[in-house]
């Protein structure tokens, strides 16, 4: 199926049910794509999406930590004033490749998430250490984030633990939204795209179309961007529809605020 036959199907089936909630997360938030994120917010905000969670990450693929650059540290700080809630995610965004790796790692680290799994298979020790040392940037910045995300939502049993530990309150992962204070899980898949390639946006446009219609009437619908989406625009296009349908029926919140307004049913 072309771009063009699935770039518009999700306003084809029936409307949304009222209520329930949505979150809009965008993902690798950096000093080096500050200006994507910028506009990115911009136009989620004319189709209806003013608050988000932002996944920031503390030092992109090591060009320098994030809370070292003040002119970035204010525009996160500014949007936080708005409303918008600021979450750890992961470090590095980067996972060295192993030798020896069995074909199902190699699949999952290299073609699904492009060498950027950083917390696929970290050791407790490892994970604690840079879920750590994020925080401890963040906080000394005046940011106090209480989710932590891993890059590609790989967490492995280690690094939830590790979030744990160092006093986060969630984490998500591809399907699901995990209270780490009372391991509380809500199924929740997310509505995310791919861009690297014409067949991977093509897969992607006509997987969201599908898999919207399937969870449009859930509790939480969660539909997570990243900077490249933008310059993709018939996937562009597509989720500012998706955005601004959504959120026309459904309640636009944060992963913080969702989670928080859980506990107290």
């Amino acid at each position: 199926m072309s771009e063009a036959a699935t770039e518009f199907l999700p306003i084809l089936s029936a409307a949304a049910a009222t209520g329930g909630s949505l979150v809009v997360s965008i993902h690798d938030v950096a000093p080096a794509m500050q200006t994507e994120c910028e506009e990115m917010l911009h136009e989620l905000k004319k189709a209806g999406v003013s608050t988000t969670s932002l996944l920031v990450i503390p030092d992109y693929h090591q060009t320098g930590r994030a809370m070292a650059d003040a002119k970035f540290v204010d525009w996160l700080r500014a949007r936080e004033e708005e409303g918008h809630e600021i979450v750890l995610h992961g470090y590095y965004h980067q996972r060295v490749r192993k030798q020896g790796e069995n074909l199902r790692d190699r699949f999952i680290t290299r073609l699904y998430t492009q060498d950027e799994g950083e917390f696929f298979d970290l050791d407790y020790a490892e994970a604690f250490d840079r879920i750590t040392r994020g925080r401890e940037e963040f906080l000394a910045a005046k940011f106090a984030p209480v989710g932590f995300i891993a890059p590609a939502w790989l967490l492995n049993d280690h690094g939830e633990r590790a979030a744990r530990d160092c006093d986060f309150e969630y984490t998500t992962r591809l399907t699901e939204v995990l209270d780490l204070r009372n391991g509380e899980r809500q199924a929740a898949r997310s509505l995310v795209y791919s861009t690297r390639t014409n067949w991977r946006r093509s897969a992607s446009l006509a997987w969201n179309a599908m898999l919207v219609r399937a969870i449009e009437h859930r509790e939480l619908v969660r539909l997570s961007l990243h900077p490249p989406d933008l310059g993709a625009r018939p996937i562009w296009r597509q989720a500012m529809s998706l955005a601004q349908r959504l959120a026309s029926v459904r309640q636009v919140t944060t992963y913080r605020d969702w989670i928080a307004e859980r506990r107290t049913r």
